[in-house]
């Protein structure tokens, strides 16, 4: 079902003075799947998002975004990676002092030349995109919840309709209700708009519901990509601890 590769991690070295992160690091993601990355605390995987869109660099090692290697881009090429992808950061990352409808507005206004009524009519699209109610746009972060901060900062993501989003641990924090909710909004995005996403979570309701392949990080680098109910089987100690404690357990039901 799967086949072109859209973003491609080959012998990746990630290293923060003595301390290695990612060692022959090595992952291919396909177009228009999603693909959620999984592992212990420190293992790497928010670093390795912030790395594919070139907010960190790795020490060695090569990142190929539709081809193009992205290591090598000056400030100008880069653009052109930012454009194609859209993240939506761990706690939301919006400006406090702008509204939601402002905050989605920034990526407008840097990378393209729109007018502002033209940015206004993308924002307003946007914000019903995710599912938020109109008049959210008006409102300032300070002014919503948890779960429409989440939604904002996917209406932000989106701005400049990317090929890939990545999400970074987006149900944290939220409750069941919520996060079932952010769960379809995931599966809607992809289904209506052909995104390739990738999650950061451990979010194991999240895990089991949206995901097509699972990429487990283990020992700096990557122990195996597959679809969850392979990963659930595998004779791996961390994984058996994962999926069959009371939570994971609870979460196959």
């Amino acid at each position: 079902m799967f086949t072109e590769p859209v973003i491609e991690i080959t012998n990746l070295r990630t290293q923060f003075a003595q301390t290695i992160i990612h060692d022959n690091l090595n992952l291919k993601i396909r177009r228009s799947e999603i693909v959620a990355l999984i592992g212990d605390s420190g293992a790497g995987k928010s670093t390795l998002l912030r790395e594919i869109i070139l907010l960190e660099k790795p020490a060695a090692g090569s990142i190929k975004v539709f081809g193009q290697e992205v290591l090598n881009l000056n400030h100008e090429e880069s653009l052109w990676l930012r454009r194609h992808c859209g993240m939506m950061f761990q706690h939301g990352a919006l400006f406090s002092s702008l509204t939601v409808a402002e905050n989605i507005a920034i990526p407008l206004r840097e990378h393209t030349q729109l007018s502002q009524r033209f940015i206004k009519e993308i924002a307003a699209f946007k914000i019903a995109l995710v599912g938020l109610p109109s008049n959210a746009g008006d409102k300032y972060p300070s002014q919503l919840s948890g779960g429409m901060i989440k939604r904002a900062a996917v209406a932000r993501a989106l701005a400049l309709d990317p090929d890939i989003l990545f999400l970074d641990e987006p149900t944290a924090g939220l409750d069941p209700i919520g996060a079932g909710a952010f769960d379809e909004l995931v599966i809607n995005l992809k289904e209506s708009l052909g995104l390739t996403i990738v999650i950061v979570t451990h979010d194991l309701d999240l895990l089991w519901k949206v995901t097509d392949r699972i990429a487990v990080l283990s020992d700096k680098c990557v122990y195996k990509v597959a679809p969850i109910r392979e990963l659930a089987k595998l004779n791996h100690t961390w994984l058996q601890k994962y999926f069959q404690g009371p939570r994971g357990r609870a979460a196959q039901v």
